[in-house]
């Protein structure tokens, strides 16, 4: 049996995917409580929230399909 030494040789297709990264974050009670209040809401931890939250405005601001032009054959 082999045991990985690194993420490169683990299980995971891409190694690139796995979240490894942190930004802090400082909010302030009012800010806290309510990202704390819709993660209850939703059912969801609140880190997990505001990631997906991020991720969805980057989206919005930045059309990646926008800017590709489409193949022709």
């Amino acid at each position: 049996m082999t045991i990985p030494l690194s993420v490169e040789d683990s299980m995971y297709p891409d190694p690139k995917r796995v979240r490894d990264n942190r930004i802090t974050l400082r909010l302030d009670d009012y800010e806290f409580a309510l990202v704390t209040a819709l993660a209850n809401y939703v059912g969801e931890q609140p880190a997990t929230l505001v990631r997906e939250t991020l991720l969805n405005q980057a989206r919005l601001l930045l059309p990646v399909e926008a800017n590709v032009e489409p193949r022709r054959a």
